[in-house]
Order: structure tokens, then C-alpha cells, then sequence
């Protein structure tokens, strides 16, 4: 059936079933490209008021299929009833599917009233709105649209002056591209004003082609000094893990795995989130198993365990990650910023005393404040836990203040086997290109691995069963436009949508009708 004889209901749907197939577990990435045709086709010529219901329905269906996992966290960790999980997950699903909603509307209403061309509308908005899902409610950013590419090398190489919202952007762009030559083509209409739209997107694209290629080839032709890292996936079910006599089978699983790594000559081996069940600096009998495993295989260990902290007369829980140095010191600290809302702490915890948090835990976390900085020999690295890796900005401070590898240590057993801990490793590659660092993660259940600066990923291990993986990644040498500025791209993607909103607001309706031109 062609997409002339679907509704716009139909097509809308389309779309987001498109952009689903984008994105992990399907990884059909070339999908992406022209997913949102469906959706213009679906807007062409229909009224603002409806262009917002065409576009919610596209990204209710969007994000229904990109994070529909959260309900196995809330059933399976929170027990919480389906019957209570599946309605929280459908109205955060519409609240995502928002974004499109507004996308559409504020798209048909640009083109109703200016002549600003929609191959520079369309992109604009879409980036600025994955901006302030980044921001919005504690912030999102899962599944934008930019993140469909992860695999495609030559096209994200741009990330690195952009972010990943420049790829949003291009990606867009693309879309309206393509809607343009399917109506050049159904309408016959071959003179040149028709044709820019289309010449100016995938000329652009052809630029950033050549760039990531440009870029790709500068990479393989550098020196870079260079360090062996091991990452150990323990594979520790959830369901046990805080149970009291597991703890030392949790241990045994540990050590086993280090003393393989360390065989093979790593620099440092990191352990995932939370890989010790108990308060590392409290509890001193396993402390000390610790301590004992690292000054026998003299290897710098990172290692996530919660720590309490006396703040104000008053223990307070981190969930943290520390380093101990070759000779079992423990040689710093980094306490979690960005804290997952009810998974970690319960946002408005005065308001919402009655909510309790959806996964298992010893207590309320409090975020820490430093974007502290490890140091080895040959290397200073930062990490970042779990849900902080998906956050540009806030992974760019690190690398900014010197990092030059990065590490992520996360417990994605929460999601079960379900996308989210594939969606959840393929923005790495974003954060890796964003800054030209490598990136060693080690994930409790999977998955666990290394990319390369480029966003090349090395070797990535299978989920839910026990890894212990080495590789030699080379560091850092380059300061890159986004490590050092952030988001300039996609902040004036936000102030060229507000000048042109702006515009529509300003002049009266031309009474035209819809074009893409």
C-alpha cells in the first residue's frame, strides 16, 4: 500500500513505528533517514490544532517502542502490580510523545505563516525540542533521534563539534529532503526552486560524510600514548545481590575474574556499579578481601560500592565509585551527581512521601558535587555511573578538566533482557566521539566493553553472563570544539527557533497554503 492511501493517522503511526525500528534491538539505523516521512506526508496541508494530535500519536508510538522496558524495573524490582506499572509507563510515554506533538504543531505553524524553508525549520525545532527533553523534569534524553547512527562512523564523526543534536539535526534535514524529491516526483515539478530543498540537505550530509571520513583517516594516522583496561561483569543476579549471604559469593565471583585481568597485563581493572554489596569503608572484614586482592595483583581497581557520609550531624548515602591505588590505598572518590528520579531518590520527597522508590535499595542517595578526577601513572580518567553517561554536557566537564580516558560503571540487570541496556551502551559511542576519549564500561549483567575515540566499538560482551574483557585504548590528545564550548550547536538551533517563532507570532497569516518548499 502506498502512503498516498494511508490516513494521516495511518501515516503518522507510521512514522513512529520507523523511528522504532531505528533504534536497538532492530538497529535498521538507515531507517531513521526517512522515518518522519510519513509524518509530513500526514501534516501536509492539515490545521495547526490537528498537526499536534498527528505528531503525539507519531512520538507516543516513538517512545512506546524505544522504552517500554521501564515497566520490568517497576513490576519486577518495585513490585508494583502490571496493573499499576503499565499505566505509569503509558503516561510517561504520552509525556514524551509530547515533544513530537509540539514539534508538528510549531512545524505546520512556521510554515503557515513565514517562508522560512523547512528543511532549516523542521531540524531547528526537533533539535531544540531534544535539547529540553535533555533539561526538562530532571531530563530524558533517551532515544533521540541522533542516536540511530551510533553504528554509522563517517556520519557522527561531526559530534565532536556538534554533539550528538548535530546529528539529530542532519538526520532531520534528510527527512525533509526526502519528503521534497517524493513530491517533486508525484507532481512532475523539476524547475530548480523546487530542487533546493533537496540539493542543500544531502549536500550538507555529503559534507559531513567527507568529514567523518576526514576525521576517521586522522585518527588511524595519530600516536597516542596508550593503557591496558580490563572490565570485569560479574553477572550478579539483582534479585540476590543484597542478600546477606551472597555477599561472599558476589566476592569469589570478583576476584576470579580480576586475577584473570590482571594475567593479562591491564593498567587498571574496573568493576561495575555498586559491585560490592555493602559499605566498602564500613564494613571491614570484605574491605579488607578487597584491599588483599588488589596488593596481590597490584592493580589499580575502580569499583562502585554505596559510602555514607556525615553531613550537617547526619549520615547521608552516596552511591559512589572508588579507586584503590596498586598498594590498596584508596586513592579517591567520586560520588554520583546526577541521580536517577525514584530510582535513587524521590523527587519533591516532602510532597511525594508516600512514593516509594521503584527499584530495591538501603536508602535516599544525595548527589555529590565535584567532578572529581582519577589518577594513574600514565593517565587521569573520570567516571560516570549508570544514568550519568547519557547527559553530553555533563560527561564533556569531565574530559574538560583533563580526563583523558573515561570509564562508566552502571547495573543495567534492572531492564532485564529487554533494549534498554543496548539503547543505553550505543549513546556511549556519542559521548566518546563528543570528546575523542575512549571509554572502558563495565556493566553488572551487560553490557560490558570498550570504544575507541572515534566511537568505534572494540569489543562488546553478551549480557547476562559472566566477562571478564580486555583491550588497549589510546588516550585522549585533542581538546575538541564541543568539549570546550558544550552545546553551542544546539543552543542556536533553540535561538533560531525562537526568532522564527518569534516572526510567525509578529506578521499577519498569509493565508497560503502548506508547502515544503
Amino acid at each position: 500500500m502506498s502512503m498516498t492511501k494511508l490516513t494521516p493517522w495511518g501515516l503518522a503511526f507510521l512514522s513512529g513505528v520507523l523511528c522504532v525500528l531505528s533504534f536497538p534491538r532492530f538497529d535498521l539505523e538507515f531507517l531513521a533517514w526517512f522515518a518522519l516521512v510519513p509524518l509530513f506526508f500526514a501534516l501536509e496541508n492539515q490545521p495547526v490544532r490537528k498537526s499536534f494530535w498527528l505528531g503525539w500519536l507519531s512520538g507516543t508510538v516513538y517512545f512506546l517502542g524505544t522504552v517500554h522496558w521501564v515497566t520490568n524495573t517497576m513490576i519486577r524490582y518495585g513490585k508494583l502490580p502490571a496493573a499499576v506499572s503499565y499505566p505509569i509507563m503509558l503516561l510517561f510515554v504520552v509525556y514524551l510523545g509530547l515533544y513530537v506533538g509540539i514539534f508538528a504543531t510549531l512545524f505546520v505553524f512556521l510554515r503557515r505563516r513565514t517562508r522560512f524553508p523547512a528543511v532549516l525549520t523542521a531540524p531547528a525545532l526537533w533539535t531544540s525540542l531534544e535539547l529540553l527533553r535533555t533539561y526538562a523534569l530532571s531530563g530524558f534524553p533517551w532515544a533521540g533521534m541522533g542516536y540511530s547512527q551510533y553504528l554509522t562512523l563517517p556520519v557522527i564523526q561531526i559530534a565532536d563539534i556538534t554533539g550528538v543534536y548535530g546529528v539529530s539535526f542532519l538526520v532531520v534535514m534528510i527527512n525533509i529532503g526526502v519528503m521534497r524529491g517524493a513530491v517533486i516526483l508525484k507532481d512532475r515539478s523539476f524547475h530548480w526552486p523546487t530542487w533546493r530543498p533537496v540539493i542543500t540537505a544531502f549536500l550538507l550530509v555529503s559534507l559531513n560524510m567527507a568529514y567523518g571520513a576526514w576525521r576517521l583517516a586522522e585518527d588511524r594516522a595519530s600516536d597516542a600514548p596508550t593503557l591496558r583496561v580490563g572490565v570485569a561483569q560479574a553477572n550478579i543476579p539483582q534479585d540476590v545481590k543484597w542478600d546477606a549471604p551472597f555477599r561472599q559469593t558476589t566476592i569469589d565471583r570478583y576476584e576470579r575474574l580480576t586475577r584473570d585481568l590482571a594475567s593479562q597485563s591491564v593498567g587498571l581493572i574496573v568493576w561495575p556499579e555498586a559491585a560490592m554489596p555493602f559499605l566498602f569503608e564500613e564494613d571491614k572484614p570484605f574491605q579488607q578481601q578487597v584491599i588483599d586482592l588488589v596488593k596481590t595483583d597490584r592493580t589499580p581497581l575502580l569499583f562502585g560500592s554505596p559510602s555514607v557520609t556525615t553531613v550537617a550531624d547526619r549520615l547521608w548515602m552516596f552511591n559512589s565509585a572508588y579507586l584503590l591505588s596498586a598498594d590498596g590505598r584508596i586513592a579517591n572518590r567520586y560520588d554520583k551527581m546526577h541521580l536517577v528520579p525514584f530510582g535513587e531518590y524521590v523527587p519533591l520527597s516532602t510532597v511525594l512521601s508516600f512514593v516509594n522508590k521503584m527499584v530495591e535499595g538501603i536508602g535516599d542517595f544525595l548527589p555529590g558535587r565535584d567532578y572529581t578526577l582519577f589518577q594513574l601513572p600514565d593517565a587521569n580518567f573520570g567516571t560516570v555511573i549508570c544514568y550519568e553517561v547519557i547527559f553530553p554536557d555533563f560527561v564533556r566537564r569531565f574530559v574538560k578538566e583533563g580526563a583523558t580516558l573515561m570509564t562508566t560503571i552502571t547495573n543495567d540487570s534492572w531492564f532485564g533482557d529487554s533494549a534498554a541496556p543496548y539503547q543505553h551502551f550505543s549513546m556511549v559511542v556519542f559521548r566518546a566521539v563528543e570528546n575523542r576519549v575512549p571509554f572502558a564500561r563495565a556493566a553488572n549483567t551487560g553490557i560490558s566493553g570498550f570504544i575507541d575515540r572515534t566511537g568505534r566499538i572494540r569489543k562488546a560482551g553478551p549480557i547476562f553472563v559472566e566477562a571478564a574483557l580486555a583491550d588497549t585504548l589510546r588516550l585522549r590528545t585533542t581538546t575538541t570544539f564541543y568539549t570546550q564550548y558544550g552545546d553551542v550547536f544546539a543552543y542556536a538551533c533553540v535561538i533560531l527557533s525562537l526568532f522564527m517563532i518569534y516572526t510567525a507570532i509578529r506578521i499577519d497569516p498569509k493565508g497560503e497554503e502548506f508547502s515544503y518548499a
